[in-house]
């Protein structure tokens, strides 16, 4: 099969098929096809090529299928390369979900084997897909990350009976002290509580300017959830809409967050917020199997799916292990958790870039 560049096409036998490169001209075309397939995410949208590109100086190969004019299957790519971290071609990297999305058996085959053959131009060491389902069985295949997915009522009172017993008490004792969410886009304050969040953990954060493009590229369709005690910042949630969906993705919370469960509250007030507005699906995001975040899921009564991570060896010979389980990064994890925010906040971009 002959090299998918940007702005040209391949052509099968038949002259019925043509696969090509993404071009800025093709966004809403792109978009609107991806918001009308079924299996197809927020994190398909083509802003998110947008995005790589300038936040992170990653390149991109965004390839779509086309039938009579009409797209019928898109897969979003990224390069990242990384002297500690490898060199990778990803469907998507820094997003939950990938790969794929279209319901032409032929388009789809025909774009798995040209990033296939695009990862091996590269010379990358592997071709990874984040797919919620199995695509290419053959592949080796991470069952590392589950996601946590469930419809919710237009009744906010049924959307807290759902929560199980011990977990809806957190809610309530949030709002019985008194905590306030406000909506919008202070992404200054996220920042101050997701940076101290994240090296808490001990993993760098990215830089504040990634957030701010997010919310430049996607609008409305991106926003910003505070919490606050008596006028003190405790909490706040970057949250994406898609179609009936809402998935909060970049939080954290203060030291003094958990004394007054601001994060069940912050939470809870998404949701509530979210089916006021005719939101039916609470996309609570990805997991790493029985870690802290995981345990609070189940505890909101959300069921595990598993995720499908899928990888096309190139130069490699195992699949990638970048997880912070990996006893390798255990000392690098522990020195960082140690890190003042603000030292953190300036070193963290330089490695965050890279782990997708």
């Amino acid at each position: 099969m002959a090299s998918v560049l940007a702005g040209q096409s391949l052509v099968q036998d038949k002259g019925v098929l043509r696969l090509h490169g993404l071009e800025r001209l093709d966004h809403a075309r792109w978009d609107a096809f991806v918001t009308a397939c079924a299996e197809a995410s927020f994190f398909h949208l083509a802003g998110w090529q947008q995005v790589l590109e300038r936040a992170f100086g990653h390149r991109t190969h965004y390839l779509y299928a086309e039938r009579g004019g009409e797209i019928v299957a898109v897969l979003p790519l990224a390069e990242i390369r990384s002297l500690l971290f490898g060199h990778a071609l990803i469907s998507t990297p820094f997003c939950v979900y990938g790969g794929v999305a279209g319901e032409d058996s032929e388009a789809r085959e025909a774009l798995i084997e040209a990033a296939c053959e695009r990862a091996r131009e590269l010379g990358v060491d592997y071709l990874e897909m984040r797919n919620r389902r199995p695509v290419c069985p053959d592949w080796p295949r991470k069952d590392l990350y589950v996601t946590f997915r469930r419809e919710i009522s237009p009744d906010p009172e049924e959307n807290l009976k759902a929560i199980p017993r011990k977990q809806r008490a957190m809610v309530r004792k949030g709002i019985k002290a008194g905590l306030v969410g406000e909506l919008g886009c202070d992404i200054d304050a996220l920042y101050q509580v997701y940076s101290e969040s994240v090296r808490n953990l001990g993993t760098p954060v990215f830089a504040k300017r990634y957030l701010h493009i997010l919310k430049e590229v996607f609008g409305e369709d991106c926003n910003v959830l505070t919490v606050q005690h008596e006028g003190r910042l405790l909490a706040g949630v970057m949250n994406f809409y898609f179609r009936d969906e809402v998935l909060p993705y970049y939080g954290g919370g203060t030291s003094e967050a958990r004394r007054f469960k601001a994060n069940d509250f912050m939470y809870w007030e998404l949701m509530r917020r979210s089916a006021e507005r005719g939101i039916r699906v609470f996309d609570y995001g990805r997991s790493k199997k029985e870690t802290g975040s995981y345990a609070f899921k189940k505890n909101w009564g959300f069921e595990p799916e598993a995720l499908s991570y899928e990888y096309y060896l190139v130069k490699a010979r195992r699949m990638p292990d970048l997880s912070p389980k990996n006893p390798k990064y255990r000392l690098f994890i522990r020195a960082w958790q140690r890190l003042p925010v603000g030292v953190a906040q300036r070193l963290g971009p330089f490695l965050a870039r890279y782990l997708g």
